[in-house]
């Protein structure tokens, strides 16, 4: 998105014009606890900030990983212009962040033009590989023991093209050994009269049925409409994930968010407005899912410049029938202007995510914020937000609260407990500024931090193919509550991580853990202690407990302990 030709952005000012001033001292204080952010990407070791030309105003991702066995998530981050960087994760059990930068061994001109990254085991060997959105030609990086990684398209017979890529992801289809990889394309820049009315193709991927992955096979998605994320979402609990798509209309004609069935063995479509998705025009920045009232059907964060959508599937709709309804304004959702002063000029949206991040088991709601480029007609200084979840069902506004109200350029972002305390962390990419890096500390009180909610978190496995178990859904009962959340990659802004699905459980000490495996089988029930990361493999008796090795621990950590089956679950 350049920062000229931003006549669309008048007639967004006057469409919220009467929306209500937000300055931070007048701002709702939310119920529960407020986690206390604390900013360390300098004292941790991150030195790296997103850099670059117009190509580069959108982008700048980060993926999140354990590639070396230790259960630690590493980082890659992406750099636009310059090189993206490889952190190891050196940080201890409760303690302080800590990273170390270490070279890939890859050419620098691999490592450039990188706009954003996501982990996932492509070739079924148990070692996770890196796929890399770039300008230019995409990489598939394949991953190898203690975070070694080489240049594979040639061995994945994948052609990285030479498109503007701004968004990915992959789902297993029924019967693939191998995943499927959907690529998000932005505008074609070589086309006449670019950028207007320009927009890319996008690109799906079908693994041929060999016993090698090989991705010598292309389907263009037509028409595309300048992606900016996508994700394969089972919206309808069909068991068949759907490949959505949030678009920027700031180049498109004639376009719309999209929705595509991929059903298998079959070509992909778009669904039409006869089968119930509902035109939407919109500045889509990134997609946020998450089941907000455990009914089993995620709701989707779209953000854009101005408002947040926040949509619920309307239930009107018959059950394959995509149709749904903005709950944002509603929900208190919408993030339309800063929060910070009273700058009447609306914000710009880029990574959005769900996530607990005071483990009071309600879903909050991250989005990374931050002006494309000087463009005048929006928020000059837009701070990221987070919107802590209520049990109304509401989110209130607690970024200032929890302290990360910094005036960057957000972009893509990765949350992740990243030192294992069972708090969520919380990094961001910045457009020319350094990575933030926030350590939650606990809840926030008058003398600093105290302990927050129990949590619990599960890392699933099973045997190949999808060893990892990417779109299974995980079922946490606590108590009344259900919280559940899908294995999924793809989505939010260029960024993505992979590892532990985390839970917040409140006050709950115990709880029961089913999954439903993406073959759609479910699992036995586990019962299992609050404050524990549990692991659990499809063909285990029983889930297993790790526990993380202490700061002066250094053995590497094995699966210890069995959490135990319950017997008398239905």
């Amino acid at each position: 998105m350049r920062p000229t030709a931003v006549l669309a952005g008048l007639s967004l000012l006057a469409a919220l014009a009467s929306l209500p001033s937000i300055a931070s001292d007048a701002l709702p204080e939310p119920t529960g606890d407020v986690p206390l952010m604390e900013e360390q990407a300098e004292a941790a070791g991150l030195a790296h900030a997103y850099r670059g030309p117009w190509e580069y105003f959108v982008g700048g991702g980060a993926a999140s990983f354990d590639c070396n066995g230790d259960r630690l998530p590493e980082l890659f981050i992406a750099g636009g212009k310059e090189p993206a960087r490889f952190y190891l994760n050196r940080s201890t059990a409760g303690g302080a962040l800590r990273f170390e930068e270490t070279a890939l061994g890859l050419d620098r001109d691999d490592l450039e033009n990188v706009l954003g990254a996501y982990a996932l085991d492509i070739d079924d060997d148990a070692q996770l590989d890196l796929v890399l959105l770039r300008v230019g030609e995409n990489l598939i990086l394949k991953g190898a023991p203690d975070c070694g990684f080489e240049k594979a398209n040639r061995h994945f017979a994948f052609d990285g093209g030479k498109a503007w890529t701004t968004a990915f992801s992959a789902t297993w289809e029924e019967g693939r050994r191998f995943p499927t990889l959907a690529f998000g394309n932005y505008v074609d820049r070589h086309a006449p009269g670019s950028p207007w009315g320009t927009c890319h193709d996008n690109d799906l991927y079908r693994p041929a049925g060999t016993e090698t992955a090989d991705y010598s096979g292309r389907m263009a998605l037509r028409p595309g409409f300048c992606a900016l994320s996508m994700l394969f979402t089972d919206w309808n609990r069909s068991g068949t994930p759907a490949l959505r798509i949030t678009n920027d209309r700031h180049y498109y004609r004639g376009g719309e968010e999209q929705l595509w069935r991929v059903d298998p063995g079959r070509p992909a479509r778009p669904y039409r407005k006869s089968e119930g998705w509902q035109h939407l025009t919109i500045w889509g920045m990134g997609i946020a899912e998450g089941d907000l009232d455990g009914d089993g059907f995620p709701e989707y964060a779209l953000t854009s410049m101005g408002d947040t959508k926040l949509q619920k599937l309307s239930e009107e709709a018959d059950t394959d029938e995509p149709t749904y309804v903005d709950i944002a304004f509603d929900k208190g959702a919408t993030a339309h202007r800063p929060y910070a002063s009273d700058d009447l000029k609306p914000s710009t949206g880029w990574h959005s995510e769900f996530a607990d991040f005071n483990n009071d088991g309600l879903l909050d709601l991250f989005i990374a914020k931050g002006n494309v480029e000087r463009m005048p007609d929006f928020a000059a200084v837009d701070p990221d937000n987070l919107l802590l979840g209520q049990w109304d069902g509401s989110f209130i506004e607690a970024g200032h609260l929890a302290g990360i109200n910094l005036p960057t350029k957000g972009r893509g972002a990765v949350v992740e407990d990243f030192n294992a305390d069972g708090m969520l962390d919380l990094l961001v990419v910045n457009r020319e500024q350094n990575v933030t890096l926030f350590r939650n500390r606990g809840a926030r009180v008058a003398f600093g931090a105290r302990p927050m909610g129990n949590f619990l978190a599960v890392e699933l496995s099973q045997p190949g193919p999808n060893r990892n178990a990417v779109g299974a859904l995980v079922s946490v009962k606590a108590g009344n509550n259900t919280y559940n959340r899908t294995v999924q990659v793809g989505g939010g802004h260029a960024s993505g991580h992979a590892g532990f699905v985390h839970v917040g459980l409140g006050t709950a000490e115990r709880a029961q853990v089913r999954v439903k495996w993406p073959d759609g089988e479910w699992s036995a029930p586990y019962r299992v202690f609050a404050n524990n990361f549990v692991l659990i493999g499809r063909e285990a008796n029983a889930a297993r407990y790790w526990y993380p090795p202490e700061a002066d621990d250094t053995i590497t950590p094995s699966d210890k302990g069995d959490a135990w089956q319950a017997s008398d679950a239905q």
